[in-house]
């Protein structure tokens, strides 16, 4: 994988490393280092790992529903900002730079079409795995969906899904593989890091997530090397997540292997 032509003078390697840095130190870095020590409390805890449950998309505001759907409003667009700033900084090497890393809608239907393909790939075995490590006792049990019975629920989590498809592909994938190229970092060293970060900040959910992460970093990275295209990532995630939390939402406590 070659780094794309810049406009101008690419930075110093060891600018644009410290850049990569802080820029993870400030959104899924940081995820990383909390989510390692929820583990660590969750390891510590009186109670088994597979017997705890990790509850994602909770209420904010518990029986006030205008103010509990402000709060999730005003998540999904904070959480959004580092994706502003990757693609600011990239800006320096390009003036669109969503088109350098093939965050666009130019290809419609082959990014719906291969989207769809690794979200199939991805997410059948990342369901088994999950299944199997929490009975292996690995995992705990996750709640991807805790919204309360309010009209705003579906759409909300489907804009959550959103939200985690742009933040991770664009500064996992689209933001890192450029910068760590141009840095002068080997195509492996970049996919493998890239996924073990991703598997880092899924260390909450224990050791399954862990490494199912790591897995779906390694194929989405590889993917991306390929076809220098961020959409067809977020596609397959967006999918992967509005399956798990929409999915939930509508089964949990219907099925008995949630």
């Amino acid at each position: 994988m070659e780094a794309q032509p810049a406009t101008g003078t690419t930075p110093p390697r060891r600018v644009l490393l410290v850049e990569t840095w802080l820029v993870l130190g400030v959104s899924l870095g940081a995820s990383a280092i909390w989510a390692l020590l929820s583990l660590v409390r969750k390891l510590t805890a009186e109670q088994s790992l597979s017997a705890q449950t990790t509850s994602m998309n909770t209420s904010s505001a518990p029986g006030r529903p205008w103010l509990d759907l402000t709060y999730q409003l005003v998540g999904v667009a904070l959480a959004l900002v580092p994706v502003l700033l990757a693609l600011h900084l990239l800006a320096r090497d390009r003036p669109r730079p969503w088109l350098l890393i093939g965050l666009d809608l130019r290809r419609p239907v082959r990014d719906l079409a291969r989207g769809t393909l690794l979200a199939a790939v991805i997410g059948i075995p990342g369901l088994a795995l999950y299944l199997t490590a929490r009975e292996l006792g690995l995992n705990t049990t996750v709640a991807p969906a805790n919204l309360p019975e309010v009209w705003w629920a579906i759409p909300v989590l489907i804009l959550a899904a959103v939200q985690n498809s742009l933040l991770e592909e664009v500064l996992m994938v689209g933001y890192l593989f450029t910068r760590w190229a141009q840095a002068g970092w080997s195509t492996w060293t970049i996919i493998l890091t890239s996924a073990l970060i991703r598997g880092g900040y899924h260390l909450y959910q224990g050791f399954g997530g862990f490494i199912g992460n790591v897995a779906m970093g390694i194929i989405l990275g590889w993917f991306y090397t390929r076809t220098r295209r961020v959409m067809p990532l977020v596609v397959a995630h967006t999918l992967l997540d509005v399956v798990a939390f929409v999915g939930y939402a509508a089964l949990a406590g219907r099925v008995d292997w949630l």
